[in-house]
């Protein structure tokens, strides 16, 4: 075949997607009908997850060239396409645009939902509350920088479940519109991403400039923008979105940066069958009352994937995951026992144990 034998092979198939996507949201569209009718959200991300599980198994059966990531890109925009055809729902994240947490939120809502961007964790999680936003973005967990104690604050103080996880991949570039490294003068980022960026810094003779924090990376890509002898540690798409050039890319000393986000809103899922459920423990102050507890878990079998000890407003918590779903025969039996001192945050599809 010569090259437009092709290219008109490649419109065929296209000519035919175009036909099966309408075909899809026609579906879609009555299901939208029937939820509606019954008050049910438009977003479960277990059946999402049952989905592209689904579709991975058939590719890999039949030998496609897809891989498994393709094919969560492919279609995780194909789905945020049908939710925002049958309802554009608003989804609030810790701004500002072009940070790590709308990196998160756009992973599992695609690029076409209504994003908007709160300047605190507190806010996102009030606008969700309120009714303004139907889904909130904010960070949890850093393998590096530990537990995001304000996001553990808000899930205490707000009646809302955390209906999934993203984890994502930290990685900072150096942008800048100075055409020399001589010509930097200053550098504006987050005061973690200079920590997280030490190394490279000193090798490329930039560790005596003058460092500038910002409130966040993003904001660091924005101001670097305005000023050509200055330089801005930042994410890629931080640094495309405010057209600063990328001089060196994934300059981090360490390759295992990762942060965990919690998608929050004003329902609980169903069970998947690969679930994650977390909570928040009040315990009796006497001496054994917290291995008590964990022994119930071990007599289950229920295998707990986080533990961690935390204040909220002057009393002592536990942030606890485990496998499992709330809907769980043995894990109900533990909510009974334990209701008193138990806050349900939510089960949901798990993607990780831990960052």
């Amino acid at each position: 075949m010569n090259l437009d034998e092709l290219r008109r092979g490649i419109d065929a198939i296209d000519d035919k997607l175009l036909d099966l996507y309408n075909e899809r949201l026609k579906l879609v569209h009555e299901v939208g009908r029937l939820k509606n009718s019954t008050g049910a959200p438009i977003y479960r991300p277990e059946r999402e997850r049952e989905i592209l599980e689904r579709l991975k198994r058939r590719n890999r059966e039949r030998g496609g060239l897809l891989t498994d990531d393709a094919i969560e890109a492919l279609f995780l925009e194909l789905f945020a396409v049908a939710r925002n055809y049958e309802l554009p729902e608003r989804i609030a994240f810790l701004g500002p645009e072009a940070s790590f947490t709308h990196q998160a939120a756009e992973m599992k809502f695609g690029a076409m939902s209504a994003y908007l961007p709160i300047h605190s964790i507190k806010g996102v999680f009030r606008e969700v509350a309120r009714g303004k936003a139907k889904f909130g973005v904010v960070p949890i967990e850093n393998s590096f920088n530990g537990i995001v104690s304000d996001t553990i604050s808000c899930l205490s103080d707000f009646d809302l479940k955390i209906v999934a996880e993203v984890l994502v991949e930290i990685h900072h570039v150096l942008a800048t519109k100075a055409e020399d490294l001589k010509q930097i003068r200053r550098i504006y980022s987050k005061d973690i991403a200079f920590g997280q960026c030490s190394q490279f810094l000193e090798d490329v003779g930039l560790d005596m400039v003058e460092q500038i924090p910002v409130e966040s990376t993003a904001k660091a890509a924005q101001m670097a923008a305005k000023d050509p002898e200055s330089a801005a540690i930042c994410s890629e798409v931080a640094g495309r979105i405010y057209h600063l050039p990328i001089l060196f890319k994934n300059i981090e000393d360490e390759g295992n940066n990762r942060t965990r986000f919690f998608i929050v809103s004003d329902f609980e899922n169903a069970p998947s069958g690969h679930d994650k459920t977390t909570i928040l423990v009040r315990l009796p102050n006497r001496p054994g009352a917290l291995v008590d507890f964990l022994n119930d878990f071990k007599a289950a079998q229920i295998g707990l994937t986080k533990i961690k000890s935390h204040i909220v407003g002057g009393v002592s918590i536990f942030f606890i995951e485990f496998d499992g779903h709330r809907e769980d025969e043995k894990i109900r039996e533990i909510f009974e026992k334990h209701r008193e001192s138990i806050k349900f945050l939510g089960s949901y599809v798990k993607e990780a144990d831990d960052v």
